[in-house]
């Protein structure tokens, strides 16, 4: 088992910090010598027992595209935990940083029979992690692949499901300034097929706790919505790890970890629909780059 306190990493005077979008952002606090957002990461890997590989995997995306260029979200679906890696090149058809260029780092840990075309204009992608895939048990059969919504009133994006023989349509997503559009997210998020917003408590979704934040994204996915909360403090993603029921040794590192961890801003997401006549939380996530 790796040696986390061999793999945690501190901050630097000239680090950069990024939002789960690959956003810039000014640090809440002074942070040099303190943790980096990777560390959440490495401290999930070992406690839901991954595949050392995991590790080398980053290594390896780390190596071909820069550092502080990739984000991660840790997942829970149930008691499973599960990750995904985000990779982001605004400059859509002019990128450097592709799927053919991710493709090829990881190639030494991962099989990918998917041929992407890189003619198409898209400014992100990814793709899930997990110790069937880095140990070779499973091929990447999926990239999640992301492109502009032209004549959106607001910001927002499509993403698509490719895979080896088709592409499929997965997502729309919508992005939101809550300190001026709050009625826009609460209309947005009401108008839907998941929820009947004259029976739902909406807030069980926009939660009041997690509203004061710098953007929220609403977003239609098949079999439910989802909304993401980004730019919390440290002390609103404890509450929502503690809220969601994450694993005891999880919130734990976070709290005792607080104060080397104040300085980030940090990025939760929920999917939902309505059970039953009640608003149901089915996954959750929390965001952070490396």
């Amino acid at each position: 088992m790796t040696d986390l306190s061999k793999t945690f990493e501190y901050a630097a005077a000239g680090d950069e910090f990024f939002n789960y979008c690959l956003w810039p952002y000014q640090p809440s606090a002074p942070h040099a010598g303190k943790f980096r957002a990777v560390n959440l990461l490495f401290h999930s890997f070992a406690v839901a027992g991954a595949d050392e590989r995991c590790f080398e995997i980053v290594r390896l995306i780390r190596e071909t595209i820069g550092l502080g260029r990739t984000v991660w979200g840790v997942k829970q679906i149930g008691d499973k935990i599960a990750w995904e890696f985000y990779f982001y090149d605004y400059r859509r058809r002019e990128r450097e940083r592709s799927i053919s260029k991710v493709l090829d780092a990881i190639r030494p840990l991962i099989r990918c029979p998917i041929s992407p075309n890189e003619n198409l204009p898209y400014f992100m992608f990814s793709f899930d992690i997990d110790s069937e895939l880095v140990s070779g048990a499973r091929d990447l059969s999926e990239i999640h692949l992301y492109i502009g919504n032209v004549g959106s009133a607001v910001s927002s994006g499509i993403s698509y499901a490719l895979r080896p023989t088709e592409t499929v349509l997965e997502n729309f997503y919508f992005f939101f300034d809550p300190s001026r559009q709050r009625t826009e997210i609460i209309a947005k998020v009401c108008c839907s097929a998941q929820i009947d917003s004259t029976a739902a408590d909406v807030d069980k979704i926009l939660w009041p706790e997690l509203m004061q934040c710098k953007t929220v994204c609403v977003a239609n996915k098949q079999r439910s919505d989802c909304v993401y909360f980004s730019g919390i403090g440290v002390d609103q993603l404890l509450a929502f790890l503690q809220k969601m029921n994450y694993r005891a040794d999880l919130v734990a590192f976070v709290s005792d970890n607080r104060s080397r961890l104040d300085h980030l801003q940090f990025d939760v997401g929920l999917d939902y629909r309505m059970v039953d006549g009640d608003v149901q939380i089915i996954k959750t996530g929390y965001y952070g780059f490396f």
